[in-house]
């Protein structure tokens, strides 16, 4: 008897994964590749896009010379922020240029001057100015830079439109990729901006789909769905919005620690835009308020510090325990200052003086409270109005005692769980099109969750 099971491609920049998934969403195969970066005209580094197409292919033809299992669905997972142009035969036409290539000054202020301003375009498109990580600037600057090879377009897709297209033949656009920093969309019209009608943009992008539509595969003799790709970090989010009803923010951590919350949907305001907080759109077409901090590299970079003054290994603070009677000692002249930004607040520890800390624990503990002060700050930005009744925290930071006890007590009306659960973002691909694939109701039981309760306060 042939398992069924759901393939899901998850790429990354670094790692790019092929994960299929039973109907309990047990990973059952997995594999992994990474491709050498190429370089694009400018000798800017890129994606090598040969190679990913190729893999695809060569991944599929793996799994289905399996004889136990038998592929219901595929679906795919990428990063995104950056476009394929393909002309009419679906051959691409340029370099998967990257996101983080530096945009030119002159066109980035010929297309604000021209279309309001900075301030005007960012409130209206909840993206903040990211020069090349506004994707719809770089169809601006195809456009202007390259109009022969801009003419040649049949359509621009995301990279998770593109994959999808690869396998289904279908050419469309979803609102995860189009919703998230791009540029492109008009949150308070809900429409493309009048930029991208202006431009003459809106023609070369293709028909919007919902996220969970499902297409047949290209070739003959197969019957399994074809997802229409997810922007990852919508995706990450999914396996939360389908196993929790009551308001939730979920604090993604890594080295950008993202606040995201999809019950606020009040207008983005300058100082949410000057603060590193955007809006996007997820997978139900409601938008998602996130706020961003850069606290996993700031935690990086000051344990270095630490370690280096006390001349221990970094590796010692996996394992230190949460001291409630050394927070309260250092807590007691901290004032919390919350006129300062989530990112002035995030560099306070890097300003201290290491000298007046007796140990390497105690420093230690003094710059998790520094850390969770930020964060504070940043979370309460993607919260703001909204009444939120839980706070989840997946990734590095959920696995940090100090961290998560901090925060339990930084949010006493909210209850505080550490999260976990292997490969969110491909399970969130898969749940998106459960119901094309899978014949078990929804899993309820894909999370696991830690709760933290506030610590009563030590008594002097």
């Amino acid at each position: 008897m042939k398992i069924p099971v759901i393939a899901i491609f998850d790429v990354g920049k670094t790692n790019k994964k092929l994960f299929l998934f039973d109907e309990h969403y047990r990973i059952v195969f997995e594999r992994s590749a990474r491709f050498t970066e190429r370089v694009d005209e400018d000798g800017d580094p890129c994606e090598n896009l040969a190679s990913l197409r190729l893999s695809v292919f060569d991944s599929l033809h793996e799994v289905f010379r399996r004889d136990e299992f038998e592929i219901k669905a595929i679906n795919f997972s990428t990063y995104g922020a950056s476009f394929v142009y393909i002309d009419e035969s679906g051959k691409p036409l340029t370099p998967l240029y990257n996101y983080l290539k530096p945009y030119p000054e002159a066109l980035k202020e010929k297309f604000y001057t021209e279309y309001g301003g900075e301030e005007q375009v960012a409130l209206q498109t909840a993206s903040p100015v990211l020069g090349s990580l506004n994707s719809g600037m770089q169809l601006y600057r195809l456009k202007h830079e390259k109009p022969a090879v801009f003419n040649q377009v049949y359509r621009a897709l995301h990279l998770p439109q593109y994959m999808s297209f690869l396998v289904s033949g279908k050419v469309y656009s979803d609102m995860t990729s189009i919703g998230c920093h791009t540029g492109l969309w008009d949150f308070q019209k809900n429409d493309y901006h009048d930029w991208v009608k202006q431009e003459k943009i809106l023609e070369k992008l293709a028909p919007i789909v919902p996220a969970d539509s499902v297409f047949p595969a290209s070739f003959p003799g197969n019957n399994y769905a074809v997802g229409a790709g997810f922007h990852d970090s919508s995706a990450a989010l999914i396996p939360y919005l389908v196993s929790f009803t009551k308001p939730f923010v979920l604090l993604s951590t890594g080295t950008w620690c993202i606040s995201l919350n999809p019950f606020n949907e009040a207008p983005l305001t300058i100082y949410d835009l000057k603060s590193d907080c955007l809006s996007y759109i997820h997978y139900q077409g409601k938008p998602v308020k996130a706020s961003r901090l850069f606290a996993g590299y700031e935690h990086e970079q000051q344990t270095k510090r630490i370690a280096a003054h006390f001349n221990v290994s970094t590796a010692k603070f996996k394992t230190v325990a949460y001291d409630a009677v050394l927070v309260e000692k250092l807590r007691e002249p901290t004032r919390s200052d919350f006129n300062l930004s989530p990112q002035e607040s995030l560099a306070v520890f890097s300003k201290r003086d290491l000298t007046q800390f007796n140990s390497e624990t105690e420093a230690y503990h003094q710059l998790m409270l520094d850390l969770v002060n930020a964060q504070k700050i940043s979370t309460e930005l993607a919260i703001g109005t909204s009444t939120v009744k839980r706070l989840f925290v997946d990734g590095g930071f959920g696995k940090n005692v100090i961290y998560m006890n901090l925060l339990a007590e930084a949010f006493p009306q909210v209850e505080v769980f550490a999260a976990s659960m292997a490969q969110a973002t491909a399970i969130g691909t898969a749940l998106a099109i459960h119901r094309a694939w899978n014949s078990l109701p929804f899993p309820n039981d894909i999370i696991e969750l830690k709760y933290y309760a506030p610590v009563k306060k030590v008594a002097s």
